[in-house]
C-alpha cells in the first residue's frame, strides 16, 4: 500500500505565494510520473503541473511563468511552488504519483486527499 500525504495549502492574498508538497510513502519501488491536479467548485479536475523521473516538466497554460514543479527521489516528494496567485487559483489541489510497488512491480496511480488552496482578492 502507497500513501501520498500534502501539506502547504491555504488562505492566501491575491499576489501571494504558497508551496505545497507531497511525500509518498510505503511499499514503493519507483516512481514514475508525479503531478499537481486541482479542482474548483461545479468544475472538473484539471491538470496544473507534472514532473517525470527526470526532470521534464509541463505545465496548464493557466499556470506558466507563476508555478514551479519539482521533486526530490531521495524523499519521494513533490512540490509545487505557487507565485502570483490569482483568486481563480483557488481550488482542491490533489497530488498524484504513478507508483511502481514493490508487491506487483507494476505502476499503480495513486492520489493525495487533496488540500484547500484560497487566494482572496
Amino acid at each position: 500500500q502507497v500513501q501520498l500525504v500534502e501539506s502547504g495549502g491555504g488562505l492566501v492574498q491575491a499576489g501571494g505565494s504558497l508551496r505545497l508538497s507531497c511525500a509518498a510513502s510505503g511499499s514503493i519501488f519507483s516512481i514514475n510520473a508525479m503531478g499537481w491536479y486541482r479542482q474548483a467548485p461545479g468544475k472538473q479536475r484539471e491538470l496544473v503541473a507534472a514532473i517525470t523521473s527526470g526532470g521534464s516538466t509541463n505545465y496548464a497554460d493557466s499556470v506558466k511563468g507563476r508555478f514551479t514543479i519539482s521533486r526530490d527521489n531521495a524523499k519521494n516528494t513533490v512540490y509545487l511552488q505557487m507565485n502570483s496567485l490569482k483568486p481563480e487559483d483557488t481550488a482542491v489541489y490533489y497530488c498524484n504519483a504513478g507508483v511502481v510497488v514493490t508487491t506487483a512491480f507494476r505502476e499503480v496511480d495513486y492520489w493525495g486527499q487533496g488540500t484547500q488552496v484560497t487566494v482572496s482578492s
